[in-house]
């Protein structure tokens, strides 16, 4: 196992290579640039702001001062004006200064703003885990009955509603019309434990109902995901051998399911978690624009907006990084749950 992490995590640097390089040309292929928004900027001026920030550099001197940093492109390519610049690499940890945001270091913003959006992944896993799992469980062991045909139903239906539509419904009506939830506001002052994991200790009834909406507009189609992937493995493995052999020797029924059957059937659902938790928190720019939450996702699209390569380029490689270590912390749990699966 030990092997195959270290090979698994030293596969991790070819792929964010190739992350960042297609961003990189990607976000400078857009038309526009970072410094065309200031109305009345003379040409000057324009042309400084972009050598400060090295943008009148060819493409490929460019990326290499983003990954190694500018003293490495000074070696390389001899010039000696690439030893006044400041960048130390990606590779060094400076993901660069912000374009937009100036004076800022994006790694600043990053540090900010990931709290926020990881504290609402992390509530809409657990939402969408609390609900999936014992719907679709349920809807298994009542196969056929109006009990499964509703969560069925349910399941379907979230899946098959966006939360770019979903999200104003709820602020539509639980917020305009009912005045039940407020519609903005949470993430602002979020509590902290260690400067990222949330003390939960410090959560009140104030603070949750401020997360509420959020976590409901986000949750929902992950929600609807587990329950169905958790009804179509259970009703599988209730039919498997082992099973009948259980209830022949006068197990509870209770027992049959929560010991034998469910742990089983959710070596499928568990595989996903990871990549759902990835979603959640890389895909929380719509939700986070909507209820005006400071988080990661709202920085990455007002990033592209704005044409910030730097900020753009760091949110990227974050979220990148995300899906790699999730895929990862999956193929474990895989094996951790059943023991037939080795890594060699």
């Amino acid at each position: 196992m030990t092997t195959y992490i270290i090979r698994r995590i030293l596969g991790f640097i070819p792929v964010l290579l190739g992350v960042m390089l297609f961003t990189f040309v990607i976000v400078r292929a857009i038309p526009g640039g970072p410094f065309d928004t200031e109305k009345g900027m003379p040409p000057e001026v324009k042309a400084n702001m972009e050598a400060k920030y090295h943008l009148d550099w060819s493409m490929g001197k460019q990326f290499l001062s983003y990954v190694v940093g500018d003293d490495v492109v000074a070696i390389v390519t001899g010039d000696p004006e690439a030893w006044e610049g400041t960048s130390r690499g990606v590779i060094r940890g400076d993901f660069g200064l912000s374009l937009q945001y100036r004076g800022q270091e994006v790694a600043d913003i990053i540090g900010t703003s990931l709290p926020i959006s990881a504290q609402l992944g992390m509530l809409s896993l657990l939402f969408a885990v609390m609900i999936g799992i014992p719907l679709g469980t349920i809807a298994a062991l009542r196969q056929n009955t109006w009990i499964d045909y509703s969560a069925t139903f349910a399941a379907v239906f979230f899946l098959s509603v966006s939360n770019i539509v979903l999200a104003p419904i709820l602020i539509w009506i639980f917020s305009l019309e009912l005045g039940w939830f407020p519609v903005a506001g949470w993430g602002s002052k979020p509590p902290y434990l260690l400067g990222f994991l949330p003390n939960f200790s410090d959560w009140n009834i104030d603070y949750l109902r401020l997360a509420v909406l959020p976590v409901f507009a986000l949750g929902t189609a992950a929600a609807a995901g587990i329950s169905r992937l958790t009804r179509a493995t259970l009703l599988q493995v209730i039919r498997e051998d082992y099973i009948r052999t259980a209830r022949a020797k006068g197990l509870h029924e209770r027992t049959v399911v929560i010991v034998h059957a469910l742990k089983n059937s959710l070596i499928p659902v568990v595989t996903i978690l990871g990549p759902i938790f990835a979603a959640l928190v890389t895909g929380t720019f719509i939700i986070e624009q909507f209820f005006g939450i400071n988080g990661l996702g709202k920085h990455f699209v007002q990033s592209i907006g704005n044409r910030d390569y730097t900020l753009l380029m760091g949110v990227t490689l974050l979220y990148s990084f995300f899906l790699v270590v999730a895929n990862l912390m999956v193929d474990i749990s895989y094996a951790w749950l059943d023991p037939r699966i080795r890594y060699d």
